[in-house]
């Protein structure tokens, strides 16, 4: 299938992450343009390309900064709207199997850089903060000389591009915690406090930053903003299905023959993306996979031809996620890589909510003891209710997340827990069983 790159279009350019080479690929095009319209016009433009979040939500990305308040003409602000605004920047990828962000800002940070400037100018900020995960040592480094060169160059600080707008840009290393993903939790360590979540309301667009309205958009977000100004909604909406268009960079990791990022239209198919990567190993055949990193539930080999666009995925049974793609074959077991994944959420539950705290402790030790052959049929139902407790009921999506494997699972391949009990709990096993999904996997 041939494709353009477009999120990618630099990664093969020498020494891509240079200010030089970026100007030479139109790099700072979008934001010479974007100075040139009204924050509201880029807005607008923004909102009619149907470009949605590009880190799990999908939420659409115009309409989320059209909801910061903003003072009317000819009227005196009070309120948030009598606030600064600000810009945060959720680079804190840590979603396991994820690999988009960070290879997007070692190869060309100068792409966020310049998507900072355009969404903050659109949400009239001065102050924006690129917040990267501390393990990602060079990205941030690669961060901070991008955001220095531009400075340089009078794309950020005083008077940029002689346009009157000034923008001042951070660039922080977070403390390496998954639940800081999460964007209340990131607000708050911002500000020097634990990463824990916020209730909600008020959500950030109101009482962010500071307690100041704020957006938080993802990196990837943020790098297709410049191509939306440069080529206009119109030219944007082209690529994928209508609702949810734009380019797209899937992490294709596990038993392919050539793992790695792979940029395709929304919409494309895991089929299409297997073609691209050489397929499954030879010798063997795909057993499950995720579409958006372990938080999402799992797909199958009747899931293959799914369009991979948050509706369809949604459609299916599951979520696009941070298009996460971790392929598993027959060789591998479910149960010990549910097993994996469940063990890293109760390592990053920030423990503020019982049911997230208590319930994830709990699903691992009924999982190691399935895995270890000491379980019992009634463990099934255990781990269904336990999932029970937690969805819908902790404090943010981190609970939420750490069912869906679990759910799925279960789902799916229901035979592969019964095998690990011994011989005498399968004999007891019948219609004492409830084994249903829960909540949305029903």
């Amino acid at each position: 299938m041939p494709l353009t790159p477009v999120l990618t279009e630099r990664y093969a350019v020498e020494r891509s992450w240079t200010l030089a080479a970026y100007e030479a690929t139109e790099g700072y095009v979008g934001l010479r343009r974007a100075l040139q319209m009204t924050p509201d016009e880029l807005v607008t433009m923004v909102k009619d390309s149907g470009l949605r979040g590009r880190g799990g939500a999908g939420f659409p990305t115009g309409m989320k900064w059209s909801f910061i308040p903003q003072p009317k003409p000819g009227e005196t602000p009070t309120g948030p709207a009598a606030k600064p605004k600000y810009l945060v920047v959720n680079a804190d990828e840590g979603e396991p199997g994820t690999c988009k962000d960070i290879p997007l800002m070692m190869a060309d940070p100068h792409s966020l850089v310049e998507g900072v400037a355009i969404a903050a100018y659109a949400i009239r900020s001065h102050f924006a903060v690129i917040y990267v995960r501390g393990e990602a040592v060079h990205a941030h480094r690669r961060l901070v000389a991008a955001v220095e060169e531009a400075y340089a160059a009078g794309y950020l600080g005083t008077d940029v591009l002689g346009s009157g707008y000034d923008l001042e840009v951070v660039v922080h290393a977070g403390a390496g915690a998954y639940i800081c993903g999460e964007e209340t939790a990131l607000l708050d360590s911002l500000e020097g406090h634990r990463g824990q979540p916020r209730l909600k309301p008020p959500f950030p667009a109101v009482a962010g930053l500071y307690g100041s309205p704020t957006v938080v958009n993802n990196v990837e977000t943020l790098a297709s903003v410049p191509f939306v100004v440069r080529g206009g909604a119109a030219w944007f909406k082209a690529f994928g299905p209508e609702k949810s268009p734009g380019p797209k960079i899937y992490s294709l990791s596990g038993r392919v023959v050539r793992p790695g990022q792979y940029e395709a239209p929304m919409g494309t198919t895991m089929n299409e993306l297997l073609e691209m990567a050489g397929g499954v190993r030879p010798g063997h055949q795909l057993k499950f996979w995720t579409p958006g990193g372990s938080s999402t539930p799992y797909f199958t080999a009747e899931h293959l031809d799914v369009p991979l666009d948050f509706d369809s995925v949604a459609a299916a049974g599951s979520m696009l996620g941070t298009t996460a793609l971790m392929v598993f074959d027959e060789t591998d077991s479910i149960v010990e890589a549910t097993l994996r994944f469940t063990q890293f959420y109760a390592h990053e539950s920030c423990g503020k909510c019982t049911p997230c705290r208590e319930g994830t402790y709990w699903l691992v030790q009924i999982l190691q003891r399935l895995v270890d052959g000491r379980g019992t049929a009634r463990d099934l139902d255990l781990l269904l209710d336990t999932c029970d407790n937690i969805l819908g009921r902790s404090f943010c999506a981190l609970g939420d997340g750490a069912t869906s494997c679990i759910a799925s699972s279960l789902k799916y391949f229901k035979d592969d827990y019964v095998a690990l009990l011994p011989a005498d709990e399968r004999d007891r096993l019948g219609r004492t069983l409830k084994l249903e999904p829960v909540g949305a996997m029903a």
